[in-house]
């Protein structure tokens, strides 16, 4: 076949992919908002072009308060916005999309050095794509703000080479045009003076004072009402009680506070905040790393501004940049948290119940307090910046054909993963099986055809025993409530039992077995959006009884409540029988006695009894389920060998019953990524 690809071939195809997807994004962004109807399209730069917009408004620019930018972002922006107008918002779109990636390609220059060439290539793109999948920047796009350009302006004057090391005043000037667009960038001004640019830092305040000074002057009435009647413009847009508020004043609302009181403990807050997140910018501006300082002042001033709208909080997405522990296994938890927060609602980063709801509903104000107040960064200083503790790996295992593992290059971890990284993927990962099965095609007609075909199938090969089996069950009180019980609950306690019992004490093996129950689960999601199929219970004339819900109406196409859940013609494969059967197969590779083994493959087989005894599927549905289990183990063997490996007990990352005892020939192990 030839020689291997250098590395640098390999550079250059990732490169040009994320390139590609970069731009795929970018258009796609931009095609979302031009899409849109006009009334539904950049509908806060109606405030600037619409008939009683500031283009057009004669007297204050707050008269509705839906304008809520500073008199001087009224006076300046004119010519942009007028742009947009004659446009209808196309020159605008475009010019937020240059300012976006503009953002991106200085932020991933000001990655703290030394950086490999192949990180500084693949920097770029990277930003790009994070910043234009972030929710912030989205909505920007969406509403048609400017919010990124206070941003840009910070960066440019603090990030750029050139103007940093220079004399300060163009810094200074850049910065302060930033905060007379917003306020709360005035926070870089301290950061610039504890840094030992005092002139930069000088000049922020005389540019951001000439500045407000200028609209002071063309519009007194404008500037009196947003710098004293409210207060920095803390009364105007949405009300600041609102979930889109995430500021510690919005958080003080939403729980109850008002008054007095509330404002006593915001300010004792805000300070607090601020002289600790300000402190920790300092330091890791003078270690090196001016983008996380940046980044940190940013996250301060979401989390004291009065208002920190979502366009607002690019800041907190700088902070991925941030190196946090030891090992390497866990350099990953930070940046990823930071992007799942930045680029997905609350309902998916938690779910949406009285315990975890307000954590997710508050999730991009505890990011920021958490990179202005919590996290520890690593210093460059540290021993552990670009050395941290290995992970214990093994060299893959060669199956019996010799193209497998096709992934030859994969080294198998061999120590329990981040937890807190594991939760986030299970959570995310879940969400993303409910939505696709959700939003899986339900036609009730074609759900039906489908259910015939399958009942068709079963007659012809003599294996129809549901409706005989679903009517004895239905017949005997105690065994019905039994299964009805064991259908609603083991179907998730088990399986995750399994998990977090391989996760505590067969950390190599947790791995193995959920990649191999994650790819059955990917595999089941393809059937449910290619096959909708109507279970038993719900297919009209066949006499099946519904044994958990009782009688359902068949002639309304809503099915009652039951259907507002989940989709009920996701039935094939059955992933009762699944993930039943994944356990099984999982207790019987590792449980030490015999009897174990068979009480673990006992599982599936009372599931299967179960799921075709409640009418919710059929026998060949357990098939289909079987199935995918069998392609999920097989796709994970083909990729990365085989699961059971020959190793020495490492401490701490396996447990006895992986010792290796069991198998003839140990394998190689090192340390390594």
């Amino acid at each position: 076949m030839g020689s291997p690809p250098r590395a640098g071939s390999r550079t250059r195809i990732v490169l040009g992919t994320l390139w590609l997807l970069a731009g795929l994004l970018a258009v796609r962004q931009a095609a979302a908002v031009l899409r849109l109807p006009p009334e539904r399209r950049l509908t806060d730069l109606e405030t600037w072009v619409g008939d009683n917009g500031v283009l057009h408004v004669g007297g204050s620019l707050y008269e509705t308060d839906k304008f809520t930018g500073t008199p001087f972002a009224g006076l300046v922006l004119k010519p942009l916005t007028k742009a947009a107008e004659q446009s209808l918002g196309i020159v605008w779109t475009f010019g937020t999309l240059l300012l976006v990636a503009a953002l991106a390609l200085v932020a991933a220059r000001a990655l703290p050095g030394p950086v490999s060439r192949r990180t500084a290539l693949l920097a770029a793109p990277v930003a790009v794509i994070l910043t234009v999948l972030s929710l912030p920047v989205r909505n920007t796009f969406t509403l048609g703000q400017t919010s990124i350009i206070p941003v840009l302006l910070v960066l440019l004057g603090c990030c750029l080479p050139r103007l940093a090391r220079g004399s300060g005043r163009t810094t200074g000037v850049l910065v302060g045009v930033a905060a007379a667009l917003q306020p709360a960038v005035l926070l870089f001004a301290p950061l610039l003076w504890l840094t030992g640019r005092r002139r930069a830092a000088a000049t922020t305040g005389v540019t951001f004072a000439a500045c407000t000074a200028l609209a002071w002057v063309t519009m007194p009435d404008d500037s009196w009402t947003y710098w004293v009647h409210h207060i920095a413009g803390a009364g105007l847009g949405d009300k600041p009680d609102g979930l889109a508020n995430q500021s510690l004043h919005g958080l003080l609302l939403r729980v109850g506070l008002h008054g007095p009181a509330e404002l006593a403990l915001y300010a004792a807050l805000a300070v607090a905040v601020v002289v600790l997140g300000l402190r920790r910018a300092v330091r890791y501006a003078q270690d090196g790393q001016p983008l996380l300082a940046i980044a940190i002042t940013g996250c301060v001033a979401v989390a004291v501004s009065p208002t920190a709208w979502q366009h607002q909080q690019v800041w907190i997405l700088l902070a991925v940049v941030g190196r946090v522990g030891r090992r390497r296994a866990d350099r990953l938890v930070w940046p990823v948290l930071v992007v799942l927060v930045m680029t997905l609602t609350s309902t998916v980063l938690v779910p949406p119940n009285p315990v975890f709801g307000p954590l997710g509903e508050n999730a991009p104000l505890v990011a920021a307090l958490a990179a202005a107040c919590a996290v520890p960064f690593l210093s460059r200083s540290s021993a552990l910046w670009d050395r941290p503790v290995p992970t214990p790996v093994a060299e893959p295992q060669r199956g019996r054909f010799a193209w497998v593992p096709l992934l030859g290059f994969f080294k198998r971890a061999l120590n329990r993963p981040n937890l807190l990284l594991e939760l986030m993927l299970i959570r995310v990962g879940y969400w993303v099986y409910s939505y696709i099965r959700a939003n899986a095609p339900d036609s009730r007609s074609l759900a039906e055809s489908h259910g015939r075909q399958i009942i068709g199938a079963e007659e012809f090969l003599h294996m129809d025993v549901e409706h005989g089996f679903n009517h004895f069950v239905a017949g005997v009180g105690w065994l019905k409530d039994s299964m009805n019980y064991y259908y609603g609950t083991f179907h998730f306690l088990v399986p995750l039992s399994l998990l977090g019992y391989l996760y505590l004490r067969r950390p190599a093996t947790y791995r193995w077995a959920r990649t191999a129950l994650g790819f059955a689960t990917l595999m089941a999601l393809v059937g449910f959006w290619l096959y909708p199929l109507a279970p038993p219970r719900l297919m009209p004339g066949r006499g099946f009884i519904d044994t958990a819900n009782g009688p359902q109406d068949l002639s309304n196409p809503d099915f009652g409540a039951l259907t507002e859940l989940s989709n009920q013609y996701a039935a094939m494969p059955s992933l009762h029988i699944g993930w039943s059967l994944w356990c099984g197969i999982v207790i019987a590779a590792v449980a030490p006695k015999l009897w174990m083994k068979w009480l673990g493959m006992l599982y599936p087989l009372l599931t299967f009894s179960v799921i075709v005894g409640t009418a919710n599927h059929y026998v060949l549905d357990a098939a289909g389920g079987a199935l995918v289990v069998a392609s999920g183990f097989a796709l994970q063997y083909v990729l990365t060998g085989p699961g059971r490996v020959a190793l020495a007990v490492i401490p701490g990352a396996r447990g006895g019953s992986d010792s290796g005892s069991d198998v003839a020939r140990p394998e190689p192990v090192r340390a390594g990524g």
